[in-house]
């Protein structure tokens, strides 16, 4: 590239169709390098609201809203989670995201179990299958 940069990773972001909207903008602008979706998996409501209100991410009403019930139970609230994330990767892997990279906030396992959901890891025979909305 003219720059010197031959992929880009975008901010995490919880809305598939914006990741497919900004990709289609800036293939119209010429941009013809590989855009690697942010992901970061949901570990704690407070935590991620904070981060995400200072990062300038926005958290889909119908998801904040479901974290917020959730909140005073850390384990269904991780598990609700990891059940959001893979439906978002699945939708991007199955709509073409070159890969996925995920902001794992020090945080490993919830990233673990989602990599083997996705089927990502190599002992793994399944592969994603899309979903209509996560």
């Amino acid at each position: 590239m003219a720059a010197g940069v031959d992929s880009a990773l975008t901010q995490y972001f919880y809305n598939a169709d914006a990741y497919f909207s900004f990709v289609e903008s800036c293939a119209r602008r010429g941009v013809r390098l590989p855009i690697v979706p942010g992901i970061m998996p949901i570990t704690g409501y407070e935590r991620l609201a904070r981060f995400s209100a200072a990062a300038g991410v926005e958290i889909p009403r119908w998801l904040r809203l479901r974290l917020d019930g959730l909140a005073s139970q850390p384990d269904a609230l991780v598990a609700f989670g990891v059940d959001v994330i893979s439906r978002l990767g699945e939708q991007l892997l199955a709509g073409g995201a070159p890969g996925l990279h995920f902001y794992t906030m020090n945080r490993a396992e919830p990233t673990s179990t989602l990599w083997k959901r996705l089927g990502l890891d190599r002992g793994s025979p399944r592969r994603p299958t899309p979903h209509p909305t996560v």
